[in-house]
């Protein structure tokens, strides 16, 4: 296997699933002897991506703006000038540019070029660019049946399915119930104080996150004679302070504001998910993936979630049981009292692993180098 140059390209390093994504196949790149590089406007996870021997060139390719083009002719040359063998977009406007840059490169010194889908975007042409690659991965089916219903004259055999993957030694299995960390959280929020049920719903402070649905479920198993409690870490975020102010709003007129935690995201969530009974993934709109399902279950914590996207792909095949009809509040309950009164065995092993999609993501990429090889013989 000769050596690859992969040049990922993405609006920012910041935070989020796309910028994960690009650490972990950066990672992957360098330990397997390739070169990595990565192409964006830089952020507070630079410093993580140089940890893992990638280099970086800035580049703001990711500006919503008609001046993002006027560097498509830097990014051009960069392809040309560190001969690459992959060009990888993970977002619309990279991808636009990716295209076009390597569109303007001679046949034979072209790379090869190659999107993912990470999330369900609103179709139409700006978002079309990302069904452009010679090799389209999609996170989930969920994401792949989207990409062939929207965009129907995709060539399906283009499309790999490459579910995102977790490192289960960052979610160890933990004992039920787990009553130190339990405590020990409770100290710095005593809303969770004491043994009875502790439900868990992590996401950023948006509605999309279906909070207010988290908060009717509490009040619903409290009116039936239960002292359960919720936490809803991530949902205090600044500049979200009005929808914080509606949330507690909700939970006074619910009466429940005493059983309820808004904290800021934690570090430390993998112990959060052991403190817990129930995790909750009450997202409103379908998600492309549905992370948090396969942290909780690597963490051996039931997940209780709303049946669309990959959300509820994932509990189809991991954990049926934790499947409700998206927004039936009835179901909900019902499905929570069950799971809270007989939680389902822990699974075996966790199929979605970081290495399997690393390796899937490099092999793709040497089918993509094999051809290019063949090509030119």
């Amino acid at each position: 296997m000769r050596r690859l140059t992969v040049v990922q390209l993405l609006p920012a390093l910041e935070s989020g699933g796309v910028e994960r994504s690009t650490l972990e196949i950066s990672q992957a790149l360098v330990e397997a002897g390739h070169r990595a590089i990565v192409v964006s406007a830089g952020g507070r996870l630079l410093p993580a991506l140089q940890k893992t021997g990638a280099e970086h060139v800035a580049l703001d390719i990711g500006r919503k703006s008609l001046f993002t083009f006027r560097h498509l002719p830097t990014l051009r040359k960069l392809l040309v000038r560190e001969r690459a063998d992959i060009v990888h977009a993970r977002s619309r406007l990279p991808a636009w540019l990716g295209l076009k840059a390597v569109q303007g490169i001679a046949q034979a010194q072209r790379p090869r070029f190659v999107t993912t889908m990470h999330g369900l975007n609103s179709p139409g042409r700006y978002s079309a660019v990302m069904t452009y690659g010679e090799r389209v991965i999609c996170v989930s089916d969920t994401v792949r049946r989207y990409v062939l219903q929207h965009y129907p004259q995709t060539d399906a055999d283009k499309l790999r399915v490459i579910p995102r993957g977790i490192d289960t030694a960052q979610f160890p299995r933990a004992a039920w119930p787990e009553r130190t960390l339990r405590s020990e959280f409770a100290k710095q929020y005593p809303q969770l104080a004491g043994e009875a049920p502790l439900l868990l719903l992590p996401g950023r402070g948006t509605r999309l996150k279906g909070h207010i649905d988290a908060l009717r479920l509490l009040a619903a198993l409290r009116r039936d004679g239960s002292d359960a409690r919720l936490w809803l870490p991530g949902a205090r975020e600044a500049g979200r302070e009005d929808y914080i102010a509606e949330m507690e709003a909700e939970a006074a007129k619910l009466g429940i504001a005493e059983a309820t935690a808004f904290t800021a995201a934690t570090s430390r969530i993998a112990d959060a998910y052991a403190a817990c009974d129930l995790v909750l993934q009450l997202s409103r709109k379908p998600e492309s993936f549905g992370r948090t399902v396969i942290e909780a279950l690597s963490v051996g914590r039931p997940v209780l979630g709303w049946a669309h996207g990959g959300v509820g792909e994932l509990l189809a095949e991991l954990q049926p049981q934790g499947a409700v009809p998206p927004f039936d509040e009835a179901a909900l309950l019902a499905q929570a009292n069950a799971l809270l009164t007989h939680p389902p065995s822990p699974l075996a092993t966790m199929p979605y692993t970081l290495r399997a999609m690393q390796d899937a993501t490099l092999d793709l990429y040497q089918e993509l180098a094999d051809e290019s090889e063949r090509a030119s013989r």
